[in-house]
């Protein structure tokens, strides 16, 4: 149990972790889930059920109960989504090969930058200066080349773990669902 001293730090604690506090924090923080769109659930996609369907099916075989055909279902679904999250992963590892980071090269970092820079041609003292190219610092040999791009992608890519492990435990979870109702049903288990 415990003491006085533990729950009123525990308090003092939380009152610090208490998630964003601004408006602007806050709607940024609601907006985390449509980043990639890996939460979403696309209940109106036929193609998708069509396919999860498919997969269900080859996963139970020839089994005729209505539980392990759910179960299979949440194996298939789970399936689908470590497939895309795999997906995902592969198209940010060759956008960082292509561009050497996430996003396009720009000609200006921040508002600051192009204030100055207005100010500076205003005065004629300045020209339009060269993007600056993340590309050109990758090296030119391919098994190189393409372990930088998983170097520089690599604090993205893990942001993706915590998705990857929730959907293979869903997948892992129905499988030995199916597993023991197959063996129930043997009398094996």
């Amino acid at each position: 149990m415990a003491t006085e001293r533990q729950i009123a730090a525990n308090r003092r604690n939380a009152r610090n972790s208490t998630g964003p506090r601004s408006s602007a924090g806050r709607k940024r923080a609601s907006r985390n889930s449509y980043r990639h769109g890996l939460t979403a659930r696309t209940a109106s996609s036929t193609e998708r059920a069509r396919r999860v369907e498919r997969l269900a099916r080859k996963i139970a075989r020839d089994v005729a109960d209505l539980l392990t055909l759910e179960s299979a279902r949440a194996a298939a679904q789970a399936e689908l989504d470590l497939a895309q999250i795999r997906q995902v992963k592969v198209a940010l590892i060759g956008r960082m090969l292509a561009f050497g980071e996430f996003e396009a090269p720009q000609l200006f970092k921040s508002v600051g930058q192009i204030k100055q820079f207005l100010n500076a041609f205003d005065r004629g003292g300045m020209s339009i200066p060269e993007p600056v190219d993340a590309a050109a610092t990758m090296p030119s040999v391919e098994p190189e080349r393409l372990a930088e791009a998983v170097r520089r992608a690599l604090p993205e890519l893990l942001k993706f773990d915590r998705y990857e492990c929730r959907a293979a435990i869903r997948r892992d979870r129905s499988l030995c669902e199916i597993n023991d109702r197959i063996l129930r049903n043997y009398n094996l288990k």
